[in-house]
């Protein structure tokens, strides 16, 4: 079988649809499938097509569909699809219209596309390699807390909140905020190198590789999602199978993959509620336990073995359809 793999991002970037494609594509070259990963659709001769963002993907994927109104073509909503521009975009609608089944991220985003394609979506949430959570020389609780934030810095991270949350705190608190990621919006860069000489606890490093951001989120104590709108982020499943406890904002990207009910959440773009969060894990070792054991019972959601199996499965299922 040989599929292609649709993105919006350039498919060697670490922007994350470009990381969720790569990841699809190892999933079904380990079938024995061929996977084209791609940016357009110039008419390529393939079983079937994967499309990642419902609105940035639809000219592609439509454009498949006309080609090829018997093969599959699965959309994936991916974020700013999802929880942005879906329901306004006319391009986004006729993908999904045109879909042979829809996948979200996490199983809340369901709900936010139109009733009368709910009964061809599902859930298959991403995964991530366990690693071993690195050993502090310092001892967890006897040195500084160390809090990490992972990824590019645009509008829908809310990027320097927790830059921000650490600067209210007191001086005795002993924490240390580290943010990695490319900033690509150029105010955002301009905002963080300030930040830096103005609060000695926070420190930009720019863009990582994987590794090396792989090495920052398990060397952390715990890890801060921010963002005002996600589809299901992957650094999550990341922070889950490395075992770091995470600081989220209450947004369905989030509530879908850690719970509604997961202590570590705190109200979306409040400072204040984030740095109390922040000086109770310092004051109060029990919540950062507590948060651990949560994410030490997520991690069988994100091991790749599960997302491999599922989208596998809906492959099959998909291209075995009739009248598709």
């Amino acid at each position: 079988m040989k599929l292609l793999i649709l993105t919006p991002a350039q498919p060697r970037s670490t922007l994350g649809n470009a990381v969720t494609a790569q990841r699809y594509a190892a999933f079904f070259r380990s079938a024995g499938w061929t996977a084209i990963l791609a940016r357009d659709y110039q008419g390529q001769d393939v079983d079937a097509v994967v499309a990642l963002h419902a609105r940035k993907s639809a000219s592609a994927a439509l454009a498949f569909r006309r080609l090829h109104p018997d093969r599959p073509l699965i959309v994936v909503l991916t974020g700013t699809d999802v929880y942005g521009g879906l329901l306004a975009s006319v391009a986004a609608r006729r993908a999904l219209a045109a879909a042979t089944a829809i996948v979200t991220l996490q199983p809340e985003a369901i709900s936010r596309i139109p009733r009368s394609m709910r009964g061809k979506a599902r859930s298959i949430i991403q995964s991530a390699p366990q690693v071993r959570r690195a050993q502090r020389s310092d001892g967890k609780r006897g040195g500084t807390l160390r809090m990490c934030v992972i990824g590019h810095l645009r509008p829908e991270k809310d990027p320097l909140r927790a830059a921000h949350a650490v600067a209210l705190l007191p001086q005795e608190c002993a924490v240390r905020v580290v943010q990695a990621g490319r900033a690509l919006v150029p105010r955002y860069a301009v905002a963080a190198r300030a930040e830096m000489r103005r609060n000695k606890r926070y420190r930009w490093l720019g863009e990582l590789s994987r590794p090396a951001a792989r090495r920052l989120l398990c060397s952390s104590d715990a890890m801060i999602i921010s963002s005002v709108m996600e589809g299901g982020a992957n650094i999550a499943c990341e922070a889950i199978a490395c075992g770091v406890p995470i600081f989220a904002s209450r947004i369905p990207g989030n509530t879908g993959i850690l719970g509604r009910s997961y202590p570590g959440l705190f109200a979306v773009q409040n400072t204040a509620a984030l740095a109390r969060l922040m000086r109770r894990a310092i004051l109060d070792p029990r919540l950062l336990r507590r948060l651990s054991q949560w994410i030490h019972r997520l991690r069988p959601l994100v091991a790749p073995r599960r997302e491999r199996g599922e989208w596998l499965a809906l492959i099959r299922e998909a291209v075995a359809l009739p009248n598709r």
